[in-house]
């Protein structure tokens, strides 16, 4: 295996639109293959087969996927990443090596470069020895580095409540800042067939390559703007091409099929949502509007670390059947601050349920909630809350869902506890089961035994000046 390595991740961008191919620039299909780690798993086979794609984002990284992350690396150094993106990677090698489609994704969660090496593993099996080369881009993990920048200045406060992360800094479970395009298009630039990431943004995984392929400034802001809102799109998969629709779903055809949107980017920004031609759902105006209003703050100041686009300016245009027109975006200069996303332990908690049956079905469960308060009271466990929800009733509404029906068929009562030492969590879990013989009659369903304590692993949203972390930004490339 065979490393080289840039420690700045991205020079400055020639002013001179380039192509992959070295023709005049033309659009460029960037496909999504993924929106999450456990998505379809037979979705990216889909857009690699499924028609003409340059570019393949697969995004797998959600803030409390790198805590999970963070815990495989503890148990295992070579742990730490996705490991269902290496067999996925071994089926479609061949095809991405033959076809000049390129691959980029976050995969490479707290552990990028073993990532990277299990997938030139796969790589050589498949036949793509000697034909491939893997960009590793490292950096984002700020674990090791936590003590060196609380004691240099950087409080890394939580974003809405101000509080120093040095209160807990002894729970903390994983550290990772948001990367955007540059050390993508570095290792685009360094001829990767596939990028792995840690903790890039997911919009990058789009806009990337556009930046590369067009050869756009880092002072391009409205460009790349249209990239960010192109990748806020790409980012959820079947999210944005009928997926999870809210607007007149059950219009939504052949969602066993869905095909995942492919963004087709010009030069100059604009750019067609759309989709392999024969496959399923639908991308239309409704559609792309649900998924850019996904997770949606300020809608004139969605933050990257590479521009700040303002989606009021987006304008859509319906350009035929499962085709999106997208111009008209503006931006501006990045912020002098990374998004730092940090993970820590807070505590315990375990949920257990029981199904009860009609007549009186909402009556029986209330009443098992009772009898199983009484027993954690006179047993003397406290907890920081007790949740009872009445799944098919008001555990989606809760008293906006009335008074039930006195037919109700059945209901699942389900109690959660949360509390900051394990052994209380740890008895409740013993006190549900009982209820079967112990309560209120017509228990059925019983689900799966005693509920299992999990650990808690809270969110802690941070700032840091981006001069303390771009320079150790870098970019390996691995020979497949």
């Amino acid at each position: 295996m065979t490393r080289t390595t840039s420690r700045r991740a991205v020079p400055a961008a020639s002013n001179a639109p380039r192509s992959r191919r070295g023709s005049p620039p033309g659009p460029v299909r960037v496909a999504s293959g993924q929106g999450f780690w456990g998505d379809d798993l037979e979705a990216p086979v889909r857009q690699v087969n499924g028609g003409h794609i340059d570019y393949l984002m697969l995004d797998y990284l959600a803030e409390v996927t790198m805590s999970i992350m963070q815990k495989q690396r503890a148990r295992d150094p070579r742990a730490g990443y996705a490991r269902d993106f290496v067999p996925l990677m071994e089926r479609i090698f061949p095809a991405c090596v033959e076809r000049g489609i390129r691959v980029v994704t976050n995969a490479g969660g707290v552990n990028p470069a073993e990532c990277a090496t299990a997938v030139a593993e796969a790589g050589r099996r498949a036949g793509a020895g000697g034909r491939a080369r893997i960009g590793v881009v490292t950096g984002d993990d700020l674990m090791d580095r936590l003590d060196e920048l609380l004691a240099s200045g950087h409080s890394l406060g939580h974003m809405e409540t101000g509080r120093p992360l040095a209160g807990i800094r002894d729970r903390v479970r994983s550290a990772n800042v948001y990367l955007g395009a540059r050390p993508i298009v570095a290792a685009l630039a360094g001829g990767a067939t596939v990028v792995v990431t840690g903790r890039s943004t997911d919009t990058a995984l789009t806009y990337g390559p556009m930046a590369w392929e067009f050869g756009w400034p880092r002072d391009a802001w409205d460009l790349l703007a249209s990239g960010v809102v192109a990748g806020h799109i790409n980012e959820c998969g079947a999210q944005a091409s009928g997926g999870n629709c809210s607007a007149e779903w059950w219009s939504i055809p052949d969602l066993a099929g869905v095909g995942f949107p492919i963004v087709e980017a010009s030069p100059d920004g604009s750019f067609v949502v759309t989709k392999h031609r024969g496959s399923g759902g639908a991308v239309n105006l409704r559609t792309v509007k649900e998924q850019i209003l996904y997770e949606m703050g300020d809608p004139s100041s969605y933050i990257t670390p590479d521009v700040v686009a303002d989606f009021t300016t987006i304008r859509l245009e319906d350009e035929g059947r499962d085709r999106v027109g997208v111009h008209g975006v503006r931006g501006g200069p990045p912020t002098p601050f990374l998004k730092v996303s940090v993970a820590y332990s807070a505590g315990y908690k375990a949920v257990g349920t029981l199904v009860y049956t009609w007549p009186d079905a909402v009556a029986k469960a209330r009443a098992a909630a009772r009898i199983l308060r009484e027993r954690l009271d006179r047993l003397g466990l406290t907890f920081e809350r007790v949740l009872v929800e009445l799944v098919g009733w008001d555990a989606t509404h809760g008293h906006l869902a009335g008074d039930p029906p006195a037919d109700l068929p059945e209901v699942q009562l389900r109690v959660g506890v949360r509390g900051t030492e394990r052994a209380p969590v740890e008895r409740f879990t013993r006190e549900v089961a009982p209820l079967v013989l112990t309560g209120p009659p017509s228990v059925t369903g019983f689900a799966g035994g005693r509920p299992r304590v999990q650990e808690i692993v809270a969110y802690w949203p941070a700032l840091i000046d981006r001069r303390a972390v771009e320079p150790g930004v870098a970019v390996d490339m691995v020979e497949v």
